[in-house]
């Protein structure tokens, strides 16, 4: 990418943040501040009006006299998105592949991040955890995951390892946290850690789909090829029971996925690789406000 284009895309990220920036600071979330939107700062001598259920009643006893708990409000939205780099998300009939839908976004909500001052980490896999790192706040911080995902250009090989990268956001996350899984979820092993990490945080399972995948054109005969399995197969795209058959098989596995992320405690959400994620994102924010 040449840099007039690389400077017309930067403003792009940035202009679309903004907005995403302000869902996300909108409440849509609230559940992340359900007992753990204060701080104890401290205790101060009561005086007439406080709230008696702030009283200190150890500090009370001990003084003679009675004192209240200081709470400073907590505000940041500690923020940790998990990118599938596997070799089946560089493919896609869209605008742009379903890796580089996935990188957009990630792109977006750490640009947000900032704009929030709200901390934010990643981590990127394939068939291996090809970095990771804790939320932090700040800008050195989000130009160090940027670079990270301007260099994710080609699939990481051998599956996906999205069990694994579960587990470590499990034990890498140490307060509650808004948690964003970009993949296609072609693997398997993936609900259990899923599950434990929904019960700590606000997980949201991002599937990233193409409009293949429900619809078959008419090609002939073609050759199938499995980018992770390495298994080939002749297909004859033009039987239409075949069609009908793909766009089933299509329909009821998102449906599966959909009722197992939300049996596990997490949130699906749908992306195709020709929307708009900016435009996708800020609507999903905007929709959770009222919930």
């Amino acid at each position: 990418m040449d840099r007039s284009k690389l400077a017309k895309k930067a403003y792009y990220l940035h202009l679309n943040a903004r907005t995403l920036a302000e869902g996300m600071k909108a409440g849509a979330f609230k559940s992340l501040y359900k007992g753990h939107g204060m701080e104890f700062r401290g205790v101060r001598e009561y005086f007439h009006g406080d709230d008696v259920r702030m009283i200190d009643w150890n500090v009370t006893a001990r003084m003679g006299r009675p004192f209240v708990k200081e709470f400073d409000e907590e505000r940041e939205l500690d923020v940790f998105l998990l990118l599938d780099l596997s070799p089946s998300m560089f493919t896609g009939n869209g605008k742009q592949n379903r890796a580089e839908s996935a990188l957009e976004c990630a792109a977006l909500l750490t640009l947000a991040s900032l704009q929030n001052a709200s901390p934010v980490g990643a981590a990127i896999f394939g068939g291996d955890i090809a970095f990771s790192c804790a939320p932090k706040a700040g800008r050195e911080q989000a130009f160090l995951l940027l670079s990270q995902f301007e260099k994710q250009t080609k699939p990481i090989l051998g599956g996906s390892v999205l069990d694994n990268a579960l587990q470590g956001a499990d034990c890498l996350l140490k307060k509650r946290s808004l948690v964003l899984i970009f993949s296609d979820f072609r693997t398997s092993g993936w609900s259990v850690p899923f599950s434990r990490l929904a019960k700590k945080h606000d997980v949201i399972a991002v599937r990233i789909s193409d409009g293949l995948d429900s619809y078959l054109p008419e090609c002939g005969t073609l050759p199938f090829f499995d980018s992770e399995s390495g298994k080939r197969l002749l297909i004859p795209t033009h039987l239409q029971s075949l069609k009908n058959e793909w766009s089933d098989a299509n329909y009821h596995h998102i449906e599966l996925w959909k009722h197992e992320c939300v049996r596990h405690g997490g949130i699906p959400l749908l992306i195709d690789t020709n929307s708009d994620p900016a435009a996708e994102l800020t609507k999903f924010f905007a929709s959770r406000e009222s919930i």
